[in-house]
């Protein structure tokens, strides 16, 4: 049985295909279209599933969409009347977008399905809907690894929760609590992520990285004016300083009175000032998560938590639930925003509403994350030579030595091979690479790559079973979710002579791994398993024969406001307006130094 899981017309959509309850691909509509949180359709996602199931859609036995539409227009009716007059120009403007698109989105879902396939049509019960929580829920849930767990979701909003608890057991999901609009800690969040200058459902993250620059010097000011936090986690939001049910911004002016300033313009100067406001927002976030798993540890007691939502994906928050909270086991969802919608809802069908049974296989089923597309050796060979590219094809062993000895050389490698992840981070398929001992990379993939804020950390992909000797932490993370300290030993005196000086500290060497450890001496760790991702293993490893290393610098193949690259072609292009030295790509190596000479190497039978 065929099920396709659909997120649209918010932010990040995607797509998803189960056979059967086997994640068969999942991807963003982004990656296709190049547009960065694409929120339209996911037409060119669905296509793709379809294709790597050698389906079509007609096959499909249920598409299931991640939210109700009509419970969520209610929700904006009701906050319109309820803070009537003051929300007109913001109901003006979105209320006729509503009807025109979103109310009668059952419509819409079923016409553009039909633009896919034709042979599809809609039946009264081929064509579902879950919640919007529901699906954050049975994304986490249901691919996990454990057969009992609560489960946390948080985010902005959905129709009306913003965070919700679930026991997840066997095959199915029972609601514990909710917390509704406009009370919303990823809401709380994104305001200052506004006020810091940032884009909104976009670069929260950049918050995340700023905030140990400075100092919580806030976090009093905000707990007394902002958010009335209770020791269970859950908390209430002083609206009179938030604007984003009444009007078209986050935050208004009795929100910059509060503070003194007003919101930084993108782009401008980052100073001290920027810098407390992200520390303190981001320790009132880890406050309120911390009471919340505290009280549903002593309230539900369980060894095992799942989350999933956008807040999930602050990895900081999540590294202190792991060291902090009296759960055995966490797993967190590798796509747990929005994206990851679609993926829970076709689960939740699959399970819940279909009432299939669960096998137990002491291991997640997300395939870590390897679920969108792959291309051959020689469709890129073939890319290459058509125009008229220099490249080398060496065989397995050959390509990761040339790469490990480049990567000791200092240079930037860019790094493509097999499928595509699913969720927002490169886990060793569509990554750029350096070398972790330099102390210039973090600056030069930033500045001359990446094309981003000097403050960003980059993340260590380090061999699972050296993970302990180099960092403060007891269990795999394969997924990038989590935040850990580098081990004392490894530390270097030079941070403390600087410390808290500002972004200069970018310059000092903090550690032995300079380039991925964070001004606090912590790191966005990815553990790599032999079994599970052995190609990036065995790359690693060769660094590590070589170098005495096993770790490496694993960031995003993409630069600044563009998505993840998806195709070969996209690589090409992204390895052609950045710096990048070397382009990786299926055991073919193409080196800006030797890159046009109008000499192709052609693939032979014994390569391919």
């Amino acid at each position: 049985m065929y099920i396709l899981g659909i997120s649209a017309y918010y932010h990040d959509s995607a797509a998803c295909l189960l056979c059967d309850g086997e994640i068969i691909a999942a991807v963003q509509e982004e990656r296709f279209t190049r547009i960065k949180n694409d929120a339209r359709f996911p037409a060119f996602s669905i296509e793709y599933c379809l294709e790597e199931a050698g389906i079509s859609l007609g096959q499909v036995d249920y598409v299931v969409f991640y939210e109700k539409p009509f419970v969520k227009f209610e929700r904006l009716i009701e906050t319109y009347l309820a803070t009537a007059p003051a929300g007109l120009p913001s109901f003006l403007k979105a209320v006729p977008l509503w009807i025109k698109d979103k109310v009668f989105m059952k419509k819409h879902i079923i016409k553009a399905l039909g633009h896919i396939d034709e042979r599809w049509t809609y039946q009264d019960d081929n064509l579902l809907f879950t919640e919007h929580h529901q699906a954050h829920a049975a994304s986490a849930f249901f691919p996990s690894p454990f057969e009992n767990s609560l489960v946390l979701t948080a985010d902005g909003v959905g129709e009306w929760t913003t965070t919700s608890v679930w026991l997840g057991s066997g095959n199915k999901l029972r609601l514990l609590r909710e917390m509704r609009f406009p009370h919303s800690l990823g809401l709380f969040y994104s305001a200052f992520t506004y006020y810091l200058g940032f884009k909104v459902n976009s670069d929260e993250y950049k918050v995340m990285g700023l905030a140990p620059y400075g100092e919580p010097g806030f976090v009093p000011l905000i707990l007394e004016k902002l958010i009335d936090l209770k020791p269970d986690g859950s908390f209430r939001l002083n609206m009179r300083y938030f604007n984003y049910c009444a009007g078209l911004t986050m935050t208004h002016k009795r929100f910059y009175r509060l503070f003194g300033r007003g919101p930084r313009k993108a782009g401008e100067k980052l100073d001290k000032f920027h810098m407390d406001i992200a520390c303190s927002v981001q320790k009132v976030t880890e406050m309120v998560m911390l009471n919340m798993v505290t009280d549903l540890e002593q309230s539900y007691p369980n060894e095992n938590l799942c989350m999933a939502g956008g807040v999930a994906l602050n990895c900081v928050i999540n590294g202190k639930i792991q060291e902090r909270s009296g759960f055995k086991n966490l797993w967190i969802q590798p796509a747990a925003g929005d994206a990851g919608g679609a993926l829970g809802a076709a689960y939740f069908a699959h399970y819940q509403y279909l009432n299939n049974q669960r096998k137990e296989t002491g291991h997640d089923l997300m395939k870590n994350a390897l679920l969108g597309p792959s291309f051959t050796k020689e469709y890129i060979a073939e890319m290459l030579a058509n125009r008229g590219l220099h490249y080398q094809v060496q065989n397995e062993a050959e390509f990761n030595k040339t790469i490990a000895r480049y990567l000791d050389e200092g240079k930037v490698v860019g790094y493509f091979r097999g499928r595509m992840e699913f969720g927002p981070r490169a886990l060793g398929a569509r990554s750029i690479l350096g070398d972790p001992r330099r102390a210039d990379m973090q600056s030069v993939m930033n500045q001359k790559i990446k094309f981003r804020e000097s403050f960003r950390p980059f993340a260590p992909a380090v061999l699972e079973e050296y993970a302990h000797l180099y960092f403060n932490t007891t269990s795999p993370s394969p997924y990038m979710l989590l935040v850990s300290s580098i081990k004392e030993k490894h530390r270097l005196p030079a941070a403390d002579a600087a410390n808290k000086k500002g972004l200069e500290l970018l310059k000092v060497t903090r550690s032995v791994l300079p380039a991925v450890t964070h001004v606090d001496f912590s790191a966005r760790i990815q553990t790599v398993n032999k079994h599970r991702h052995t190609e990036f293993y065995n790359l690693i490893a060769a660094f590590f024969d070589l170098t005495g290393c096993p770790i490496l610098i694993n960031t995003s193949f993409n630069v600044k406001d563009e998505p993840i690259v998806c195709t070969p072609e996209d690589a090409l292009q992204c390895f052609l307006k950045s710096e990048m030295d070397i382009l990786a790509i299926e055991q073919i190596i193409v080196t800006k130094k030797d890159m046009i000479k109008g000499v192709q190497h052609e693939l032979t039978s014994e390569e391919i």
